[in-house]
């Protein structure tokens, strides 16, 4: 089984243990790595003793440092931590959240994943973003490099007219900014208002400018931050129609990353709110980023991802 392709149909016929085990390789490559002080293969796994009346539970080890002697299992130090729901469940939401294109719901991961609350399939949707945030500075984007900026949300809504004025427009919609390294990764933020400050502080963040060129459309939004890229800053018109010209100058790659991120909004969330932007932004740009991968292989890496992250369900709430 260990051999097989990770995908739905292997997850469904492995049993606990194996599944356990699997993530066990996944995340201890090395030799086991107890959680509490770090040490590597130093640790022994406790087998279940039959009539005792306190045993240890499946998948339980026992660090065998001195001044450690901890006992731990393989989900303790991971977003998995002091979860009632089984690690079956958490690796088909992560394979589901990873294999689908335009990500899946809350509510659909609660039928499948047959969750007896909504707020639980929300919590762990969440915390399985949290996982695939990409970390500040891990590794900067660099070569050809597009930028764009577009408006997240439903269609605006009207209010009532005011005496002596027309009626007056409100909208939700969330401002996003997007870099995209041709062939390579993505990085968006979620703003509250685009600002070429803004942008620059962002392009700044993560992008290496001594070896990148800019691409974007006409905006002024970027004519400040475009000077200080090696390899220069072109741009398209789009106000007349013009969207590429030779040479590989266009920004059409950040244009469809922001439309696919925007039928994912219509067809799986239906909606987003300003205070979760930003995590549903991060799971988008984690399977951009790996998209050249098979489904399974992206699995992989977003559980290796787990380690060293928490999110309970008050701070998420408040996030």
């Amino acid at each position: 089984m260990s051999d097989a392709p990770l995908n739905a149909v292997t997850l469904s016929r492995m049993t606990d243990d194996e599944i356990r085990e699997m993530f066990e390789r996944i995340r201890w490559p090395d030799g086991v790595a107890c959680p509490h002080c770090g040490t590597v293969g130093e640790s022994t796994k406790l087998k279940p003793r039959e009539g005792a009346k306190t045993s240890a539970r499946p998948g339980t080890w026992k660090c065998k440092v001195k001044g450690c002697r901890k006992q731990f299992r393989v989900e303790v130090g991971t977003i998995f931590h002091s979860s009632h729901i089984s690690l079956r469940q958490w690796l088909i939401a992560i394979h589901a959240m990873c294999a689908s294109k335009k990500s899946i719901s809350a509510l659909q991961l609660q039928r499948e994943l047959g969750l007896k609350s909504y707020g639980s399939a929300w919590h762990l949707a969440h915390r399985i973003r949290l996982a695939m945030r990409q970390e500040p500075l891990l590794g900067m984007l660099a070569g050809h490099i597009e930028a764009d900026e577009g408006y997240i949300g439903g269609k605006p809504r009207y209010g009532k007219p005011s005496r002596g004025r027309s009626r007056t427009t409100a909208t939700k919609k969330i401002p996003v900014a997007v870099l995209v390294q041709r062939d390579g990764e993505a990085r968006a933020l979620a703003m509250r208002k685009i600002t070429a400050k803004g942008v620059r502080r962002f392009i700044e963040a993560n992008v290496d400018r001594s070896a990148s060129t800019l691409y974007t459309d006409e905006s002024k939004l970027y004519n400040i931050a475009g000077r200080s890229f090696a390899g220069g800053h072109e741009a398209v018109n789009h106000s007349i129609h013009e969207y590429a010209r030779p040479g590989g100058i266009h920004s059409n790659t950040a244009e469809n990353f922001i439309g696919l991120f925007k039928r994912a909004v219509n067809g799986a969330w239906h909606h987003i709110s300003e205070q979760h932007a930003q995590r549903f932004l991060d799971e988008a740009t984690f399977r951009w980023g790996t998209r050249k991968l098979s489904d399974g292989e992206r699995t992989v890496l977003a559980l290796r991802a787990t380690e060293g992250k928490r999110l309970m369900y008050s701070d998420s709430r408040r996030a």
